[in-house]
């Protein structure tokens, strides 16, 4: 019964993170990625901690994911040397996890969570003065 209900709330957030996203504007919609991410990014420490590789290696790959999608929704025309330098940064953050991965490394996922914190905030301060 517990693994039912598991599954049942799993689906109710999962419908209701896809009405949020369908109500958001863009700037929410970054938002939301860079709040998956972290909660992806405190998991895949956790799997690693506890030597759970198979549930580590699919959060990494969840979070690579979320960078690739936040990578592709950057407009390069508008955006001009931020939009790159995102880009860049983005880029180096997926490297980083792929490293971390193989060399099962916490060390190096807190600096990927460093990293995108620091833009997280910024898209938060961003949104307060809009």
């Amino acid at each position: 019964m517990y693994g039912n209900e598991q599954e049942g709330f799993g689906q109710y957030q999962q419908s209701d993170l896809a009405i949020q996203a369908a109500a958001a504007n863009p700037h929410q919609l970054v938002l939301m990625l860079f709040n998956g991410l972290m909660d992806e990014l405190v998991r895949a420490k956790s799997h690693l901690a506890a030597h759970r590789y198979e549930r580590k290696a699919a959060s990494i790959n969840k979070c690579i994911d979320i960078l690739n999608a936040l990578t592709s929704a950057l407009d390069f025309d508008k955006g001009g040397e931020l939009a790159v330098s995102l880009a860049n940064l983005y880029d180096y953050c997926v490297y980083r996890l792929y490293d971390a991965s193989h060399k099962l490394s916490v060390e190096q996922i807190e600096e990927v969570e460093a990293i995108l914190g620091n833009l997280q905030q910024g898209w938060e301060k961003m949104g307060q003065t809009a």
